[in-house]
């Protein structure tokens, strides 16, 4: 399956022509956007041919797993970029590859499968198709900004997962291993996360400073805005990375809070216990001592251990040992 769009002066013209056709949809000023679905060698190489785009784009669309990333060349860019989606369930980031090539004339989107979700880009273009007489800047400002909103739909419950991780630490029935497991997939799902997002950065910046003759520089604002809001995904994600960080840090302090308590009393029992011991253990001795063959001795004996044993419960106690 394959998609494509021509743009005449702002207005859509035709739909779904075919790939060999790239190149006679760009005359006269007309823009056109084409996306590849697992595109063979040989599609590549002809759209190479007919757009002139370097071979070592052509190879990274192709091998894919590149780190998101923003290429220059003489005739096109070519873009990396990641659509992320969280699955709550699970508690896993899934990511969706897409490579971009952007040309005066037209924007090509190469993707493997159809886990990125191209119909989002189609639906922003067509709720901004006032901005389309801005050619492939307007194209390439529309994909961009679907990706980077989606980031803040992940950023958004993975702040919720983390204050209901945070309550859930001081509860007190709560189990050391849910809380590790929580922790440990937050973090996962943030490092995950960050390694697409950040990088976003990397992408836009550039296009501020450098756009050449491809990009529209009335599109500007547009693309700040862009700027703006990795920068927002960027903190807060650095944020939730260092909440995170700041929650596991306090788990383990409350394990070894509860640790210290746990070895007071075992302490404290112990120093108890070792009364009576010494004193059954004394009185056992095979000499004479007081109370030796006379029953008084038992009394006086039993009375020292329990009088002994109460002072120092008392004691413990007095110092919340016990």
């Amino acid at each position: 399956m394959a998609t494509s769009r021509q743009y005449l002066k702002g207005e859509l013209q035709s739909t779904d022509f075919a790939f060999t056709n790239i190149s006679d949809h760009t005359h006269a000023g007309a823009v056109v956007w084409y996306d590849l679905v697992d595109p063979s060698r040989e599609q590549l190489k002809q759209l190479s041919e007919e757009l002139d785009l370097h071979e070592l784009a052509i190879e990274d669309s192709f091998n894919g797993k590149q780190r998101p990333k923003l290429d220059y060349y003489d005739s096109h860019l070519y873009i990396t970029l990641y659509q992320a989606k969280f699955n709550r369930e699970v508690g896993e980031v899934a990511l969706a590859e897409i490579g971009i090539f952007v040309t005066k004339n037209a924007v090509i989107t190469v993707r493997k499968g159809n886990a990125f979700d191209m119909k989002a880009v189609e639906k922003r273009w067509d709720d901004s198709s006032e901005l389309a007489h801005y050619g492939t800047a307007f194209l390439l400002w529309g994909l961009l900004d679907v990706v980077i909103d989606g980031y803040f739909d992940i950023i958004q419950p993975l702040d919720e997962e983390l204050d209901a991780l945070e309550d859930l630490l001081f509860e007190p029935g709560r189990t050391d291993i849910k809380v590790q497991k929580r922790s440990y997939d937050l973090r996962k799902a943030l490092v995950q996360l960050r390694r697409v997002a950040v990088p976003i950065r990397e992408v836009i910046n550039p296009l501020l400073k450098h756009n050449g003759d491809i990009l529209h520089n009335d599109m500007m604002p547009y693309y700040q805005d862009l700027y703006d809001h990795t920068m927002r995904v960027a903190d807060w994600t650095e944020s939730l990375r260092d909440l995170v960080t700041t929650l596991l840090e306090t788990h383990l302090t409350i394990q070894g809070n509860r640790l210290n308590q746990i070895m007071k009393q075992v302490t404290s029992w112990a120093a108890i216990i070792a009364v009576p011991t010494a004193i059954t253990g004394f009185y056992g001795q095979n000499v004479p001592y007081p109370g030796f063959g006379q029953s008084w001795g038992v009394w006086f004996s039993t009375g020292l251990i329990v009088v002994i044993s109460g002072a120092l419960y008392w004691a413990f106690k007095r110092r919340d040992w016990l």
